[in-house]
């Protein structure tokens, strides 16, 4: 059987995590690295027909002077992550796939990230229909040019501010209407890339706490052209503990009576979250699931701090004070400390084999199946790790049948 042809797209595609995902793909592609950190190379999914390493090919979008391969060593540089060996020996991939990065695209950009931007032809254009026919250009020249048999588009910008969503995003019509005039509020740059990813037939996934797809009128759009779309914000650290820990003070009916987590990052995502308007995207999204995994809602605190000297790396403490037996009042405490793009890289990776997986399979709308990998999974108000684990376990044994 022919070898398949995948494409990746990214958003942000000299970002830490996109520059890492690069590479974990060249390095597996050549045998030089483990699969420890993927999630589809456990037992449980086996039996899937999943995509080689190999047979992905790599672009995007970068509003940055910059490629895979300066990314990834800058990375390495900073944070002193990977290896020389490893840098060295896929550099050809990685420079290979540079040539695929093309210039970003936005509509009423955000300010954080404009503040970011040190590439003289990024194009700015004055209607949300402008620019998603640009970004369809470029998705179709790149699945034209390198033959590919599917195209994954993949948002790893930094994060965006909150976008309400108003009359003109509950139906397709009416969003079809607002995207012809140069209105800030027709869509977020997140979303741009959604519809013209979705509308052109592409999936597209969402890494981060943006708004994206999560409106009714793109959710329409993805159930006319048959399209799988998954997401939001990818579940890496504290929140990924929370998950699993909070899951525990239920069922053992210990009441928790507050639960503070305070953290701490660096690289260019925390410097962008350093701005109010986006921090509070990602305060939001890291801090919703409590209620549902506990059944009701203690008083919690969330802070995000950026220190640049962290680099790529992220701490989070976190402090839960829980009532027990004869109201004795008990405390728990942990520490994680994590390398960001290198807790996010191999989900990527995951995530793109299974989308494609499931567009084979001819799935359209939100992959509820992978909420285990995001904070807000679409489509799924189940934010328990384990029972999250297992809608993807029972998706994979049916799949394989």
């Amino acid at each position: 059987m022919a070898q398949r042809r995948i494409g990746l797209w990214f958003i942000g595609a000299c970002g830490g995590v996109a520059s890492t995902s690069a590479l974990g793909l060249a390095a597996l592609s050549r045998g030089l690295s483990p699969s420890t950190g993927l999630v589809t190379a456990l037992p449980q999914l086996a039996n899937l027909e999943l995509d080689h390493p190999s047979d992905f090919v790599l672009g995007g979008h970068e509003l940055r002077r910059a490629t895979f391969l300066t990314a990834a060593r800058e990375l390495h540089r900073r944070s002193g992550v990977f290896d020389e060996r490893t840098l060295s020996a896929c550099a050809p991939d990685l420079e290979a796939w540079s040539s695929n990065i093309l210039p970003g695209v936005s509509f009423q950009p955000d300010p954080a990230i404009v503040a970011l931007t040190d590439r003289p032809d990024a194009r700015r254009m004055n209607t949300a229909r402008e620019a998603i026919d640009a970004i369809q250009s470029d998705l179709r020249a790149f699945h034209s040019t390198h033959g590919l048999d599917q195209l994954i588009v993949v948002n790893a910008a930094s994060t965006e501010p909150p976008f309400a969503l108003a009359k003109e995003h509950q139906s397709l019509d009416r969003l079809l209407g607002a995207m012809v005039r140069p209105s800030p509020a027709a869509l977020p740059t997140s979303s741009t890339y959604a519809f013209a990813a979705i509308d052109a037939g592409y999936p597209y996934l969402n890494l981060t706490p943006s708004r994206g797809a999560t409106m009714p009128a793109i959710e329409e759009l993805a159930r006319e052209r048959g399209v799988p779309h998954a997401g939001q914000d990818l579940k890496t650290g504290e929140t990924l503990i929370k998950s699993a820990l909070a899951p525990l003070f239920a069922r053992r009916n210990l009441r928790v009576l507050s639960w503070v987590g305070h953290n701490i990052l660096g690289n260019r995502d925390g410097l962008v979250l350093n701005d109010p308007e986006n921090k509070a995207s990602k305060v939001k999204s890291k801090d919703s699931l409590l209620a549902e995994l506990l059944g009701y809602k203690p008083q919690s605190i969330v802070t995000i701090e950026y220190v640049e000297s962290l680099d790529d790396w992220k701490t989070a403490w976190d402090h839960i004070h829980f009532e027990g037996f004869l109201g004795t009042k008990m405390a728990m405490q942990f520490t994680w400390q994590g390398c960001d793009s290198l807790l996010a890289a191999p989900l990527v990776i995951d995530l793109a084999r299974l989308t494609a997986l499931a567009q084979r399979r001819g799935e359209s709308g939100a992959l509820t199946h992978l909420a285990s990998f995001f904070k807000s999974p679409l489509g799924s108000t189940e934010h328990d790790l384990a029972r999250q684990f297992a809608l993807l376990e029972r998706y994979a044994q049916s799949a394989a049948d």
